[in-house]
């Protein structure tokens, strides 16, 4: 049986979380990177948890432009930036979780610090759970360019790795390939929710 194709894996994934229930209502998008000038992203409007092959759009990664005419995800420009931004980057999964949305209004900070999990080991290059992993926050725009805009300036004075969340919107995660990409968003969403918890339990 022959190795499935990225795309293929990626189909997988978002059938995957639809099934978690993290993509809800059309939400969220995802895409993998098909070459340094090429990505294939989701299609706007489609349940993700149903996805197939031909629901992925052809998408550059220069222009955010899709040569075939046809309308990718809203937030097209924040997956081509990612391509952009981290070289290493081959697929890029972006969901709307309860926990990720909650925790993005309730955290007031530039980052939500994740520290003292053994489960921050599922991040590639972590390797205790003494280290610091800072997931860094935006505030929400309807102008993705202006957004992207925003991001890539943070990250020229603070690098970071993972992903971001956006507030009352949700995590925008990645990986050097869908199977990493996948990982990360599992890992980060425990926790999430581990983070969520403690503060519920420490403000009772």
């Amino acid at each position: 049986m022959s190795e499935l194709s990225p795309l293929d894996q990626l189909v997988a994934a978002c059938r995957w979380i639809g099934e978690k229930g993290w993509a809800p209502a059309t939400g969220g998008n995802m895409s993998v990177r098909e070459n340094d000038r090429f990505c294939l992203l989701s299609e706007s409007g489609k349940d993700k948890g149903s996805l197939t092959r031909d629901d992925f759009i052809q998408v550059e990664i220069a222009t955010s432009s899709a040569p075939s005419g046809r309308r990718p995800s809203a937030e097209t420009g924040l997956h081509t930036l990612i391509y952009r931004l981290f070289p290493d980057a081959g697929a890029v999964l972006h969901t709307h979780t309860v926990n990720a949305t909650v925790l993005s209004r309730v955290e007031k900070g530039r980052a939500l610090r994740l520290e003292g999990y053994e489960m921050q080991k599922t991040l590639a290059g972590q390797h205790t759970h003494l280290a610091c992993v800072a997931i860094p926050l935006f505030d929400n725009d309807q102008d993705i360019d202006a957004l992207a805009q925003r991001i890539e300036a943070y990250a020229r004075h603070n690098p970071f790795r993972y992903g971001f969340l956006l507030r009352g919107h949700g995590l925008t995660c990645w990986g050097r390939d869908v199977n990493e990409a996948r990982r990360h968003l599992e890992g980060l969403e425990f926790l999430f929710e581990c983070e969520r918890q403690r503060r519920l339990l420490e403000a009772q």
